[in-house]
Order: structure tokens, then sequence, then C-alpha cells
């Protein structure tokens, strides 16, 4: 199986998924949950057990009065919503309307909660990324300094961060598509996600870059393209098992693990797919682009 030979056109499988979801980003933005937008949580007492049913009539109150709720949550007897941001005349309506539509039911939390939280949680996560990647390329040129030439240690840290970008802008693409077309709200939970997905982003491809650099020890003289291949050959089985069993894991709680984590998980599966891809097609094959760019140069000179 010749990987590297087509790796042109993994490259463009992966532009092909990428840019409408780019575009949509740029057009449309990412559907922003109270969480980064403000807005208002509401806790509502209702006489019986608290279920689905009882979670969808007070939300169906709310969007009569034109607002859009984020969220639904129950909790014993308890309803705990989200909404955008209510005044006090929206409130009152929605007491009113609340105890004509369930009988018994009663507002007992109104908390507004300002975008300032949002704020704060964006600026930390794009910090926390930004820091990840410099250390993760620090970390992977310390770590294969000895790799024989013409391979550089420096280039493993590069094409590591390119796969993990890779597997951001696909996230955050399909989520900006999600978010327009089917009104699916970003939250803290999909900040959550995509800090996961970087993590498993970078170790899946480690372990390549790791056998490549046994390889390159190992066998001398075969072209790096050559080695490059065989390595990811070494560590498909692997990285395809080790992927397979989380996707099954996150199918399963896709499944059963209710509303307040679908889009969770959606975007944890979503992540570890393209991580899993791009680790093989992706950033391996960068490296060989890389180096013949860089013998290309070196015969010029």
């Amino acid at each position: 199986m010749d990987i590297i030979g087509k790796k042109y056109l993994y490259f463009l499988l992966s532009l092909i998924v990428i840019i409408p979801g780019v575009i949509s980003l740029l057009l449309f933005g990412l559907n922003l949950s109270i969480d980064f937008t403000g807005g208002t949580m509401i806790t509502v007492s209702v006489p019986k057990q608290a279920d689905q049913k009882a979670a969808n009539s007070v939300a169906g109150i709310l969007q009569k009065e034109g607002l859009r709720v984020s969220s639904t949550q129950t909790s014993s007897n308890l309803v705990l919503v989200r909404t955008q941001l209510m005044d006090q005349t929206q409130d009152k309506r929605f007491v009113s309307d609340l105890g004509n539509r369930i009988k018994g039911a009663k507002q007992e939390e109104f908390e507004s909660i300002g975008p300032t939280i949002g704020a704060e949680t964006t600026t930390n996560a794009i910090l926390a990324v930004i820091i990840a990647s410099l250390f993760i390329i620090l970390y992977i040129t310390w770590s294969f300094r000895k790799v024989p030439k013409p391979a550089s240690s420096f280039r493993f840290g590069i094409c590591a961060i390119i796969a993990l970008v890779h597997d951001v802008l696909v996230v955050v693409g399909i989520f900006a598509i999600l978010g327009h077309f089917f009104g699916v709200e970003v939250d803290s939970l999909f900040l959550t996600a995509l800090l996961t997905v970087i993590g498993f982003s970078v170790h899946d491809t480690i372990v390549v870059f790791d056998r490549i650099r046994e390889n390159l020890r190992r066998v001398s003289g075969l072209p790096f393209s050559k080695v490059v291949n065989e390595s990811i050959l070494q560590t498909l089985d692997r990285s395809l098992n080790t992927s397979l069993t989380v996707v099954l894991v996150l199918l399963a709680l896709l499944l059963f693990g209710g509303d307040s984590i679908r889009w969770f998980v959606v975007a944890l599966l979503v992540g570890v797919i393209s991580g899993t891809y791009s680790s093989i097609f992706n950033a391996s094959p960068l490296l060989v682009v890389w180096q013949e760019l860089s013998d290309k140069f070196s015969k010029k000179k």
C-alpha cells in the first residue's frame, strides 16, 4: 500500500472537507450559546418527577415568547432552562403562562448571565491552544533531536502542529455549518471537546513519528519517502484499532447519553476521526513533501 505515493490525493480530500467549513465560518460564524453571548438561567419546579416532556413544555412557553432556548436539563422535580437574555416583562409573562400550562409548576430561580464569562473562556482556550502548540513543537524538537539525517526534528514538530490545526478546522468548520443550517449551538462543552481533540491528535501523530524515527535509525540507505511509508503501514493497525475503540464508546454515548451531551460527543467523534486521518494521511506525508522541497533547494544551490 503506497500511502506516500498518493499523498496529494489525501491532501485534496482534507481540503474538500475543510474549505466548506472555513467558508461557512467566515460567512456565518459559529452559533454561540449563552455561555458566550449572555442569557438567562431559569429553574422551574414541577409537581412530579421532571422528565423530557416537562422540559419541552417549559421550553415551548419561552419559544412562544420568541426566545431562543439554548438547553434544557432535568433533575429530580426541577427543570433548568437556558435561554437568551430576558427582561422582567418577559419573565412575568412566562410565570403567568407557566402556571396555566403546567399545574403546580412555579419558577424557583431567575438568573441573568453576562457574556463576559464566555469571553474569558474563549480567550483562555485560545491562549491554551497557542501555548500548548509552542510546547508541543519544543518537546518534539527536543525528543527527536537525534533523528538521523536528512530528517529534521523541527520539521516533525511543525508537521504535528499542522495536523493539529487540520483537526481543529474540521471540527470548527463542521459546527459552523451545523450552526447555520440546523441551529446547533457552540457552548463551553464544545471548547472542552476541542481541547480533547487536540490532545488526541498530537498523541496519534507522535505514535507514527516515533516509528519513523526508529526506522530511520534501523534502516539506512532507503529513500526517506519509503521509510515514512513503511512506518505508516507498521502503525496503521494500531492507530485504527485505538481510534475504533474510542469511536465505539462515543457512538454509545451519542445513542444513550441524552441531549445535554449530544453535540459534545459529536464534536469528539468528528475530532477523533479527523485526528486519526490527519496523523496517517497528512502529518507524515507532509514530512516527505518538506524533505523533497528541501532536497530540490539543496540541489539548486
